[in-house]
């Protein structure tokens, strides 16, 4: 016999990015759960709004299955006395649930131990179904609350709760909310609903105008704007984001739309758009050439009574928005951007390290250091210190001030209308990418060249005043940029050690006079690893061996592309067959030269015995020669070729020798070779066997 069962939690409303992430949570942690408890189910759905969360679970057991156990304890040895069982055998069995008179003796592998032999009776669902209090309060939410006398904390204080199984309500209590029957219809439109059964659930909540399944309320409203696209003739971004949130702030969705006055299309569209979706929840329209149209659609969570007041006072609120923007366009224009930048001189980056406008002046050094390394033009190069001189200017326009998320993106709107040149102004918006994870790179070097250079003055600096991310707190999204920064370098296929760079660019803050507050020389190495952290995030997805990832990323070389590219060549090479042989004799070398504290003396030919030291020294001078890190395919091939003259020398020398000047000379030897082994990888990481 198999049931039917019904939970809901009513809550006060929930933040809209936080709806389908708690409903996934709460069936993944209820089905492991019942997993766990060998409470079989044969289906699952979720339902949410902005007041609910709920599971209804089809073909439930009616209870557990019986099972029988074997459990083995002490040996024989240690379970009997001459006087009968030992205190660890009575122990034992009391800690089974069972006389000591039942333990049996069993023999494993030629030694008796105790065993404990128990049938325990599979208990009802319902006995089962009643602890899910506790897993509701293992859920965990970005933020947590407490409400009333209560310590339980929750994303939101609960409200009512359901839960039935078939007919009969489950005995559970949360909080100090006793589970019944009665479930609650759109705030406004509806009212309590009884509800006689679990499977009643979806039914009964239509009739009092929530439609609880989040997959059909979003149909309903795509299916309700693209009607009226088609009835208008318009083109509607169903912006996959927008229509996420937008589902998750109503329970009965009705779609409208509205106008606002044409000639504030004269504001650049970006300001339009942020103004409808990010600030009003709104999806703009366009016509048959994708321009912007001004009109807009929303969604009320309600019905079509007094439509037509909700489309005004939505009209209202949109437009006194947009004549904040059209004043802000147009005062922003009254000065230049060189006035902007001036005021940047107050604007603090960060009080413990500098104004704004030092930021740029220290991103200029940055930017002209690898602009020279990558190989930009003079031309180039030109446009590129043009640009790191101002691009934050916009930080200080009334529009940014108002509009944040257009940062850099009116940054190049302005910087067009007072005539910089479109490489300048692109890169100018370019230096905020990657702004997501997985997002768009700059499409151009200028722009690459200034986001990385950005993105590394943050790190660097934040390091510096001792302000690093541990665990999840990352105030200042440093591992975000640190991530962008290895997207933009390997994107763009850019040599750029940066052991290097980084210690070239204090050196040159520091002639200019455009040091930070901060001391950033001691932090470059932490800084080198913390970027590291982020190559092995990046190769993460792909399939590159985790051991053959910390081999690339342990090198001692601190080129991105390099680190990248060593790593996916060792996966190339991993399932050939002189591999294995390769890594082996790479790896007797650097083990070797580990284990040997200190530094040694310049090599002696003359203290050479035999052809095999002559024919790898000479091997070494040649690879010392041709190992350039520019190709990881090349440099792993001559490390290869190493093989059959490295197990010769290890054949025919004793490098431990008696001798201590010949040991010193061998010892030298090796040291020298591992080095340069451990450019291209730390083969010591790598897993052979």
């Amino acid at each position: 016999m198999t049931h039917d069962f019904l939970l809901e939690m009513g809550l006060e409303e929930l933040p809209a990015n936080v709806v389908t992430a708690s409903v996934d949570q709460l069936a993944q942690k209820v089905t492991n759960y019942l997993k766990a408890e060998r409470l079989t189910f044969t289906g699952l759905k979720k339902f949410s709004t902005p007041r609910r969360l709920a599971l209804q679970i089809s073909g439930l057991a009616d209870r557990q299955p019986d099972s029988d156990t074997e459990v083995k304890g002490p040996s024989e040895k240690i379970a009997r006395t001459d006087n009968g069982w030992s205190k660890a055998a009575l122990g034992f069995a009391h800690s089974q649930g069972i006389q000591p008179d039942d333990l049996v003796i069993k023999e494993v592998k030629g030694v008796a131990y105790v065993f404990a032999n128990k049938h325990v009776t599979g208990q009802p669902a319902v006995t089962i179904l009643s602890q899910l209090p506790n897993v509701i309060a293992s859920l965990n939410f970005p933020t947590m609350m407490r409400w009333g006398t209560h310590q339980f904390q929750f994303v939101r204080p609960i409200k009512w709760l359901v839960a039935l199984l078939d007919t009969e309500i489950v005995p559970m209590q949360l909080v100090d909310i006793q589970a019944g029957r009665t479930t609650q219809g759109h705030r406004f439109l509806g009212h309590p609903v009884e509800l006689k059964q679990a499977q009643d659930y979806q039914a009964a909540l239509e009739e009092v105008f929530v439609l609880a399944d989040a997959q059909q309320r979003k149909q309903r409203i795509k299916d309700q704007i693209m009607a009226i696209a088609r009835e208008q003739g318009w083109q509607v971004n169903l912006d996959a984001q927008l229509l996420e949130e937008v589902n998750n702030l109503v329970e009965w969705p009705t779609s409208f739309y509205g106008q606002f006055d044409r000639h504030f299309l004269t504001i650049p569209r970006e300001v339009l758009i942020t103004s409808m979706r990010n600030h009003q929840r709104f999806f703009y329209v366009e016509d048959e050439k994708n321009q912007l149209l001004p009109y807009f659609i929303s969604v009320r969570n309600g019905n079509r009574d007094h439509l037509e007041n909700v489309i005004q006072g939505n009209e209202k609120v949109l437009a006194a928005r947009l004549y904040d923007a059209a004043f802000f366009y147009e005062e922003d224009q009254k000065h230049s951007i060189a006035d902007f930048v001036t005021k940047l001189k107050e604007v603090s980056f960060h009080d413990q390290i500098s104004t704004m406008y030092e930021k740029m002046e220290r991103v200029q050094v940055i930017t002209a250091l690898i602009g020279k390394q990558v190989g930009l033009s003079q031309p180039e190069l030109a446009e590129l210190q043009r640009a790191a001189s101002i691009y934050k200017f916009d930080l200080v326009t009334e529009m940014v001030g108002e509009f944040s998320e257009l940062q850099g993106i009116m940054g190049e709107k302005y910087a067009l209308l007072q005539g910089e040149s479109p490489a300048v102004a692109t890169a100018i918006r370019e230096h905020y990418l990657p702004n997501v994870a997985g997002g768009a790179l700059p499409a151009t070097k200028i722009g690459a060249v200034l986001a990385v250079a950005d993105k590394l003055d943050s790190i660097l600096t934040f390091f510096a005043a001792k302000m690093v991310p541990s665990g999840s707190n990352d105030p200042y999204a440093l591992r975000r940029q640190a991530a962008g920064i290895v997207s933009i370098v390997y994107q763009q296929q850019w040599q750029l050690p940066l052991d290097v760079l980084l210690n070239e660019v204090v050196q040159t803050e520091a002639r200019k006079q455009f040091s930070p507050k901060v001391e950033q020389a001691p932090v470059i190495p932490q800084v080198i690893s913390f970027i590291k952290e982020r190559i092995k995030r990046f190769l993460k997805d792909t399939e590159v061996r985790y051991d053959l990832v910390n081999a690339a990323t342990a090198s001692t070389s601190t080129d991105i592309c390099f680190m990248i590219s060593s790593a996916n060549e060792l996966q190339k090479q991993q399932n050939k067959a002189d591999f294995k042989a390769n890594i082996e004799a790479l790896s007797r070398v650097t083990r070797i030269a580990s284990k040997q504290a200190g530094s040694f003396a310049t090599i002696d030919p003359l203290l050479f015995e035999n052809e095999a030291e002559v024919a790898l020294h000479g091997a070494v001078d040649q690879l010392q020669n041709d190992f350039s890190q520019k190709s990881a395919a090349s440099d792993y091939q001559q490390l290869a070729n190493l093989r059959p003259v490295i197990n010769d020398y290890f054949e025919k020398t004793m490098i431990m020798a008696e001798n201590q000047n010949l040991k010193a000379n061998r010892l030298a030897e090796m040291n020298r070779l591992a080095k340069i082994i451990n450019e291209f990888a730390s083969v010591d990481h790598i897993m052979t066997k």
